[in-house]
């Protein structure tokens, strides 16, 4: 039976990456200036108007969202409803607990040297490389059969389709780890188009989880990233799960592993530590696995967000949770 593998990419300025990224720019902002900071935002855009809300508790009184919406999104209507963080959240918080129950997946393998599955980084680079000459909305989507690409998508916004597919076909000539035989294209297989972003369509921070994660074949806890502060473990946590991955997997010579974390609100402590190095399971040792001992561990507490809204958070080698 032969082995079918997809995952697709989507482009920094797709509506729902527009947003993730206006949520992490926000709490860059906060963290800036109070390390502490309490950020839980949420934004929903399109169509000339954004939407912010969520909760914030910090020291700064006022950071510039108007500014920050514009450089991302141009010039919309803005409306904002943004209150403090609930006082029953934060004291389980305060006292070094998690500051919400939620599982954790963490994931590495050898199949590339982003240590992420093929499929996923094909995806990826082939968005990055078409973004490079058309810097707007985008999808791309690759297919593999047995290891080898069998189908490739790409839909870009202002990319007329002989010039895209041309660039595909360059790509392809130029990517060390595409390895095919004959590939059926679709390329901009709706037609060629000139609206997109949020004159298109709507978006919504952390909609895009399986791209911000490992791809569709790989599972996730559930929990979006994008907009929180590192005492929310469903963020914190799942980077801490990666870092977990990877040591494993280079310690073990592993071809994959898999870790799972869970929380309990206002507890400090998983309730599951586990990982699974090449299907055998074992209890996670050797860790501070306290949200403050993950936050202290990652350097969390810094204005690192906004560059982890694009691309997906892991496989970027400057990041704490990859090294």
């Amino acid at each position: 039976m032969s082995n079918y593998k997809t995952a697709e990419s989507v482009s920094p300025k797709h509506p729902d990456k527009i947003c993730d990224q206006i949520s992490d720019a926000i709490l860059d902002a906060y963290l800036a200036i109070d390390a502490d900071s309490r950020v839980a935002i949420d934004v929903a855009g399109g169509h000339g108007h954004v939407f912010i809300t969520g909760e914030v508790t910090s020291k700064v009184e006022v950071v510039d969202i108007e500014g920050i919406v514009e450089r991302l999104a141009g010039p919309v209507k803005i409306t904002k409803h943004i209150a403090k963080q609930s006082p029953e959240i934060a004291a389980g918080v305060d006292t070094g607990g998690a500051g919400d129950q939620g599982i954790m997946v963490g994931y590495a393998c050898n199949e590339t040297k982003e240590m992420l599955p093929l499929e996923t980084v094909l995806a990826r680079n082939l968005n990055r490389y078409l973004f490079k000459k058309w810097p707007f909305d985008g999808k791309t989507q690759v297919t593999l059969k047995d290891g080898l690409i069998e189908s490739i998508v790409a839909s870009f916004q202002n990319a007329p389709r002989d010039e895209l597919f041309a660039r595909v076909k360059h790509w392809l000539r130029g990517e060390p780890l595409a390895k095919f035989a004959k590939i059926d294209f679709h390329i901009n297989p709706a037609g060629d188009w000139s609206q997109g972003g949020f004159d298109a369509d709507a978006g919504l921070t952390g909609r895009k989880l399986i791209v911000d994660n490992y791809g569709p074949h790989i599972p996730i806890g559930g929990g979006a990233f994008s907009g929180k502060d590192p005492s929310k473990v469903d963020r914190s946590a799942a980077y801490m799960a990666r870092r977990i991955a990877i040591d494993y997997l280079r310690a073990r010579g592993a071809k994959e592993v898999y870790v799972y974390l869970a929380y309990a609100i206002g507890y400090n402590q998983p309730l599951e530590a586990s990982v699974i190095i090449d299907r055998k399971k074992e209890k996670i040792k050797g860790y501070d696995l306290s949200p403050n001992g993950i936050i202290r561990f990652l350097d969390l507490k810094r204005p690192i967000y906004e560059q982890t809204a694009c691309y997906g958070h892991f496989g970027h080698c400057h990041f704490r949770w990859e090294q």
